[in-house]
């Protein structure tokens, strides 16, 4: 359980949730996030779970197994490529963003080497801007992860989320109690919870559905891979919402402890992506016990990276144990190099290769580099267009008995309100998404 949770938990919490809520328009964003978890992302994560241990295998084999069973045909195993393909490009990048959260820390406690605000914002710019730096700390990262995921799920990734799950969490709550101390609580508290109606909008629907549906990293294997370990005796239905809760509150915990140090400093909590590496360390810089509790937010954004890159790597190193038969850790090395090969794409993005677009001749791709193309095919077409397939496979095509020996709903209007929402609801919302994200 606490490896699925570390799975959904990670820097989109703690990094994305904040700065999306904060050009979303805080209150009413959050209202439509919650619907959108509870009407969106648990029914497809359940459905997720429920393939993976029906599959009991990585997720091409599992889509595969279960589809035969059912009397389909095994075709339906591209569901499960999809995912862990999704899954694998992510993890490219990932470590690349991740490196990032690794050089603050140093950074932060060195408090910035006395550097002024102004300065401190320059400083992400300077990284960016050398290939060499990014390239270290990407290396760093996805060999930590690595030596993680070759020792296995239980050995491996469950032994290490036991203790940095609830690492992670304390961490969470010291800076809170920080932020109400050294911030404005106050405003932070009314800015993600008092909901102004007049800010509700097609785009901030749009941005919650996303959101939500990826924070909870569903459409990525990583959960089917994941319901392949959860015993019989386990709720399926109970774990979903564990996960699901469980990482939404996390995401509700780092806009209290990211806005209160905003406001009270006179930023912009729609800055955008920069919250987290420029606009938060300005505020570090001038803050009684800045770098004490700088370094330790960015520790604690290190955890929560660590937990999920090791998950989404996951998928495909299960797969060529299924099929291929290759040992973990030729595995790991095998695809770990390929990882950090593509991740080198992303680094070069940002500075040797940031005026090269290589489908700058589509209106759609124009000014993307390397980076912004897979992070666009996977978040904006990948994942919600295997969603969709889940949702429809696991509604239309799974035999009910399935569902009633598997699932523990309690009651029978409850399985079939589930069913419904896989079947009409969640594709519909998913494929506004998809729509959307192709404009």
């Amino acid at each position: 359980m606490l490896a699925a949770v570390g799975a959904a938990v990670g820097l989109g919490n703690i990094w994305k949730f904040p700065y999306v809520a904060g050009v979303s328009g805080g209150g009413a964003f959050v209202l439509v996030y919650l619907v959108c978890v509870v009407f969106v992302a648990i029914p497809i994560l359940i459905a997720e779970l429920l393939i993976g241990r029906c599959g009991s295998a990585s997720p091409p084999v599992a889509m595969k197994r279960v589809a035969e069973s059912a009397g389909r045909s095994g075709a339906w195993s591209i569901v499960g490529f999809m995912g862990m393909m999704v899954g694998y490009l992510i993890a490219t990048y990932y470590s690349v963003i991740a490196g990032w959260t690794l050089i603050y820390i140093f950074k932060a406690a060195n408090g910035f080497g006395g550097a002024t605000a102004l300065d401190v914002a320059q400083q992400f710019e300077d990284i960016k801007a050398s290939p060499g730096t990014m390239a270290i700390w990407h290396t760093v990262f996805i060999i930590l992860a690595l030596m993680i995921v070759g020792r296995g799920l239980r050995d491996g990734i469950e032994r290490v989320v036991k203790v940095l799950m609830p690492a992670l969490f304390m961490m969470l709550l010291v800076m809170i109690g920080y932020a109400a101390v050294a911030g404005d609580f106050k405003a932070g508290v009314e800015f993600l919870f008092s909901v102004d109606f007049s800010k509700m909008s097609g785009e901030v629907v749009l941005a919650a559905i996303g959101q939500a549906f990826f924070s909870i990293s569903v459409a990525m294997g990583l959960m089917m891979v994941y319901g392949a370990y959860v015993p019989k005796d386990v709720s399926l239905t109970r774990s979903a919402v564990i996960i699901a809760g469980a990482d939404t509150l996390i995401a509700l915990l780092a806009g209290l402890m990211i806005f209160p140090i905003v406001f009270a400093n006179g930023l912009d909590p729609a800055e955008g992506p920069g919250l987290i590496f420029m606009t938060l360390p300005t505020a570090f810089v001038g803050m009684p016990g800045g770098a004490a509790f700088g370094a330790l937010f960015f520790v604690l954004l290190a955890f929560a990276a660590i937990t999920s890159i090791i998950a989404i790597i996951e998928p495909i190193i299960s797969y060529a144990e299924d099929r291929w038969h290759i040992q973990r850790k030729t595995g790991c090395i095998v695809f770990g190099f390929l990882a950090w090969l593509i991740g080198i794409g992303s680094v070069l993005s940002f500075n040797v290769w940031k005026d090269i677009t290589p489908l700058g001749m589509f209106d759609v791709f124009a000014g993307k580099t390397v980076f912004d193309l897979i992070d666009y095919f996977t978040a904006n077409v990948m994942m919600p267009l295997g969603a969709i397939l889940i949702a429809l496979f696991v509604g239309w095509r799974m035999k009910p008995e399935v569902f009633e020996a598997e699932l523990n709903f309690g009651k029978p209007w409850l399985l079939m309100t589930w069913v419904w929402m896989l079947r009409v609801v969640a594709p519909l919302a998913i494929f506004g998404i998809l729509i959307s994200g192709l404009r």
